[in-house]
């Protein structure tokens, strides 16, 4: 055999990104998607006839809700505020919430097994529940209002706030905390000036991040009765009022715009 061959061998003129396993592989992923995506739509009972003008329904619906109406303003302010104050309450109850949830179920920082399952459980089960799920619940211990909303939207927002900050803890640099045991600290103080101080930008960027989709999420909680806009919107929207809720839905564009400034900003800051 010649070098030549040898090479070759090693090299064949055809490339070939993927091999024949990884191609099958590839095959048999695309139309198992395929495959879910037909099998979900032939379930869902679709009324495709109803897409024929649903251009025109839409068109028609836009008309008629131009131009807003701007005389229900006065209506519109206090809710909108009162949605802003459920968003805020609910995030500084989610911080008190999630940050020593997020100790608990971190590993390095919970060696115990049954607690670190607890602590993850936790973080897991309140994520799983949809904000207009807790705010049913919250609404039925306490009635409607406001207070309704600020612990659905607390105890939707402490699952996704103490996994982020469970992983950075997860995540930080051993080093640090090896040098304070090694001085003699003790359990609490390796916590506060081995393991605070490198998980405090996360901390704060994350809760500022999760206030502004608190802000979003809490413009449709009125819906359930659980205070804010959404009980306006819903009425309106039930009223045939499209004027009105035309108005208010450029109202929650302006917010979560300014709340997306504002998050944006602070994150900026912090990182």
């Amino acid at each position: 055999m010649t070098p030549l061959d040898t090479v070759q061998d090693r090299y064949p003129e055809v490339w070939k990104k993927h091999s024949p396993r990884q191609s099958l592989i590839r095959f048999a992923w695309y139309f198992g998607v395929v495959f879910l995506a037909v099998w979900s739509v032939r379930h869902l009972d679709i009324p495709w006839l109803y897409f024929l003008d649903a251009h025109v329904q839409a068109y028609d619906l836009a008309e008629r809700m131009f131009p807003p109406d701007w005389s229900y303003i006065d209506v519109v302010l206090d809710p909108l505020i009162e949605t802003v104050h459920i968003a805020t309450l609910g995030t500084i109850v989610t911080f008190f919430i999630a940050f020593p949830t997020a100790f608990i179920a971190a590993r390095n920082t919970t060696p115990n097994t049954p607690l670190w399952l607890f602590g993850k459980f936790l973080l897991v089960s309140t994520r799983s529940v949809n904000t207009v799920v807790w705010a049913l619940i919250f609404v039925a211990i306490f009635g409607p209002g406001p207070v309704a909303g600020i612990w659905a939207v607390a105890f939707r927002s402490v699952g996704f706030v103490g996994k982020l900050i469970a992983e950075s803890i997860e995540e930080i640099d051993e080093g640090q905390v090896e040098a304070i045991e090694a001085s003699g600290a003790s359990r609490l103080q390796v916590l506060m000036y081995g393991v605070l101080p490198q998980v405090l930008p996360v901390v704060f960027g994350t809760i500022v991040y999760r206030w502004d989709i608190n802000i979003r999420e809490s413009t449709v909680l009125g819906f359930v009765g659980a205070g804010g806009i959404g009980i306006e919107l819903y009425a309106s929207i039930n009223q045939f009022a499209w004027n009105e809720v035309s108005l208010m839905l450029l109202t929650i564009l302006g917010v979560v715009l300014i709340s997306e400034f504002v998050s944006a900003a602070v994150r900026g800051k912090i990182t």
